[in-house]
């Protein structure tokens, strides 16, 4: 044998079949992956909805048809809850409006500043009338995030007046008056807002909007005062939780992911408190001060920074207490104007237990035994004006 042939290796034929067998399966493994992820093979419907056979609601269903609609989502990613909240959530449309509006500051008497941006419409409204959307955003949102602008847009050419909320402590450019931020369910700011708009346009109407958090807020700022209910048309929820308490639970969760989620929007709230320490901590004392900043570096949810922080600012001896609190289903049977609640029945956050409550407010299963005398109010006072979209 010369040096030549002992230099020559050969492979065995089977190996590179065993290699194209592995390709293959790599492949079909993504393929598999990519149509669990994206939900590709879920059938599409009309949305669910829960309501009481009333002449408001049927007006509803025939003046807006979508509602009754089979909902047909882009392709690809249009299936997948995650990709949407992260596409519209977080990027947006590709080209997002600018919608033009003027910032208002309003004096709060515990020192706080609210701050609010106001639309004028840039059409005229179908029915002549002056109305004014009152929106509270999502959760450390404000009126420049896309979402907010992209519906402000449409208000104002559908000829509404738009007053958007930026959640106290929101807006990076804008520093806090007083050792407080924005909370899950402080009605204050909004307050503010509304009477604001009210005093200013005498004979608008309103049509209240929340986004999420903000869904919250608004509800449970029609139910503490019947007169916050004063010249309001309807209120819209859109994807709410109703019950921080409940939710809690489900936060914790791997389940759709929710705890990742969890992770993601605990810092970014730890981004918010920090780019205000100087304004929340101060007149503690420094020992104070350096335990609330170590336990905020290393939570890892939104439940541990409410805990260690957020309840704190409204006083809650704890954070059961502060989210029984600051919870809209402890208020929302004593609204009595029209409410839209919408969910989307694949929300990653939303978990699918939560929507119990908005079904019950829309309909009242009939029991000659009611469980409570709260049963009986919600029939009686809000499953005629509930509506409920999932």
């Amino acid at each position: 044998m010369s040096a030549h042939d002992s230099d020559v290796h050969t492979i065995s034929p089977e190996l590179p079949a065993m290699f194209d067998g592995m390709k293959l399966a790599a492949v079909a493994t993504v393929l598999y992956v990519i149509v669990r992820c994206l939900n590709l093979k879920s059938t599409t419907a009309p949305p669910d909805l829960t309501y009481q056979d009333t002449p408001l609601n049927h007006f509803l269903l025939k003046s807006c048809s979508q509602l009754t609609k089979e909902y047909i989502p882009p392709l690809l990613w249009g299936k997948s809850g995650h990709l949407q909240t992260a596409l519209y959530g977080k990027l947006g449309r590709v080209s997002a409006p600018h919608p033009s509006g003027i910032r208002k500051y309003l004096p709060m008497p515990d020192g706080a500043t609210a701050t609010f941006d106001l639309f004028e419409p840039v059409g005229d409204h179908r029915t002549g009338d002056d109305i004014t959307m009152v929106i509270c955003p999502g959760i450390g949102n404000h009126s420049e995030k896309h979402y907010i602008r992209t519906f402000v847009d449409y208000a104002q050419k559908d000829g509404y007046r738009c007053a958007v909320l930026n959640h106290l402590g929101a807006l990076p450019n804008i520093e806090l008056t007083s050792p407080r931020m924005f909370t899950y369910g402080c009605t204050w700011e909004f307050a503010a807002m509304v009477g604001y708009i009210k005093r200013a346009y005498a004979q608008t109407q309103l049509i209240v909007v929340g986004f999420s958090l903000g869904g919250n807020i608004v509800c449970k700022f029609l139910g503490e005062n019947m007169s916050n209910q004063e010249r309001v048309l309807c209120c819209v929820s859109v994807c709410q939780g109703y019950s921080a308490l409940r939710a809690q639970e489900t936060f914790l969760q791997w389940d759709q992911f929710r705890r990742f989620y969890n992770f993601l929007m605990a810092d970014n709230m730890k981004k918010i408190i920090l780019s205000h320490r100087h304004s929340l901590f101060v007149g503690n004392s420094v020992k104070m001060i350096a335990g609330d900043l170590g336990r905020l570096y290393t939570a890892t949810s939104l439940m541990q920074i409410d805990d260690n922080i957020m309840r704190k600012f409204h006083g809650h001896s704890s954070l059961k207490e502060y989210y029984e609190k600051e919870s809209c289903v402890h208020y929302i049977h004593n609204v009595n104007v029209p409410l839209l609640l919408v969910n989307a029945a694949d929300d990653p956050l939303v978990h699918d237990s939560l929507l119990k409550i908005p079904r019950t407010l829309a309909v009242f299963i009939s029991n000659p035994k009611p469980q409570s005398s709260k049963d009986v109010l919600l029939a009686d006072q809000i499953s005629e004006l509930c509506f409920f979209v999932a």
